[in-house]
Formats: C-alpha cells, structure tokens, sequence
C-alpha cells in the first residue's frame, strides 16, 4: 500500500457545478430591446427568429425574467419540436420572480402549450421566505412545473431583494439541467452582463435588426465595475447575415 503524509495543505474546494451558459437576445441598432419597458416589441425576423427556436432545441432550460412574463405571456417553447410532437427536445422554462409576482393562471401560453404536449411547464425561481399562493403552487405541479426557492441578498436601495447569478445557476445544475439560454429582459441581460457576473456566461448570440427604436426604450448597458474599467468585450467573433438582421456570435473576452 503507499504510504501517506499528513499534509495540513488542503486542495481548494471545487466550483460548484453550473450549467452552461448562453446569453441571447435581439437588439435594435440603438441596442433597444423594447420600445418601453412592458411593451411587446417584434425586432428579429423570420429566419433569425427561426435560429433562435432552433437554440432553444439544443438547450435543457430558457430563462426570462417576470417582468418579460408579465408583458408578454410568451410560450417559452421550441416551435420546431412542437411540430413533430414530443418533449424530448423542449427546453424547461425559468423564470426568474423574486418576489412572486406572476400570478401564472390556467390561461397562460405557457401551460397552455404543456398540456398540449407542445412544451414544458415553467420552473419560478423566488426568494427563500417568500409564500406564493397554495393554489399557484399547485397549478403548477399539476403541469409539472413547480417554485424553486433561491436564497436573495438585499438589492442596495428600495428595499427589494436580488438572486446571485452564481446562486441561480446552482440551483438550475442541481434539476438536472446542463444548458440554458438566458433571453431577458433588459434588467436581466444588464445584470449578467454586470462584471463579475459576465465572467459565467459561455456564449453570446445577438441578433441585431436594421431598425432604431429611439430615446425612452429599454436599452442593453450594463454598468461598469469602476468607472475606469475595461471595457467588457467579445472574442472569437463572427457575424451570420439572416434575411434582413444580422446574427453576432461571441465569447466573453477574459
């Protein structure tokens, strides 16, 4: 048998486990999501809009934000896979509501496709402490979705709370899910692509569509670390023409 030493050096605990990480979203060319925050806005095309369900095919969740469920009761879906039946190939929809404020009913698009087969009940990702209604509760477990409760730190002012992008991304490794494709909203975006926080995204795609939208919209500009920190960047860069928009594919510059 080999001998051991004690050795009081001890080796650093490994990362925790996180999925990978791929931040999508299309953009005017003011970098405008919306034209306001909680209005609808249709920026990408046919085909890049095709791309993205086809994204959405090769990733295990896709992640909104509630403010992006309360303004457009999106699907969440892979039309793609929808077509030909089956949810092997739907991503697991997360939502992001620190503060329970979607009140998800029978009505939303969402569980509306999963009873139909054409996609997966939403996992809602709130703040340790918080109570959604019971029946909210069982609404979604009904459907095979559920409340995931993620521990919140106190967000500075105003006296609300905010989920650590290492502490969300924990939680979605331990359900199993290996990939996720984060879509927004604005506050959402800004927040991930917030240093430290830019450090964990694997991939960016950003479709950008040949149109402004103009002052007042919500608007892709994360903050800095210092005020005389670099510039956050993308390497590794390609641009895909798709009918009208442009698609920019890149990595987070180290």
């Amino acid at each position: 048998l080999p001998h051991h030493h004690n050795d009081s050096r001890q080796a650093p605990p490994p990362p925790p486990p996180r999925p990978f990480v791929t931040l999508t979203f299309a953009t005017s060319l003011d970098s405008s999501l919306a034209l306001a925050p909680g209005v609808r806005t249709i920026l990408s095309g046919p085909q890049s809009k095709a791309m993205t369900h086809f994204l959405r095919s090769r990733h295990a969740a896709i992640c909104v934000g509630v403010g992006t469920a309360l303004a457009d009761d999106p699907g969440l879906n892979c039309r793609l896979s929808s077509t030909s039946g089956g949810t092997q190939h739907q991503p697991r929809p997360i939502v992001i509501d620190p503060h329970a404020r979607w009140a998800i009913t029978e009505d939303a698009k969402v569980l509306q496709l999963a009873r139909a087969g054409q996609g997966l009940a939403p996992i809602i990702v709130v703040a340790e402490g918080t109570e959604p209604p019971a029946e909210r509760r069982a609404l979604l477990e009904r459907h095979g979705g559920r409340f995931l409760f993620v521990e919140a730190r106190a967000d500075g002012g105003g006296g609300g709370r905010r989920f650590g992008w290492e502490d969300v991304l924990a939680a979605v490794a331990a359900e199993g899910l290996e990939s996720i494709m984060i879509e927004g909203g604005g506050q959402i975006i800004n927040s991930l692509l917030t240093p430290p926080d830019s450090g964990l995204i694997d991939s960016v795609i950003v479709t950008i569509a040949p149109t402004w939208l103009g002052q007042g919209g919500v608007v892709v500009s994360p903050a800095r670390a210092t005020a005389n920190a670099a510039s956050l960047r993308l390497t590794g860069v390609e641009w895909h023409p798709l009918g009208e928009d442009v698609v920019l594919c890149g990595r987070i510059s180290r």
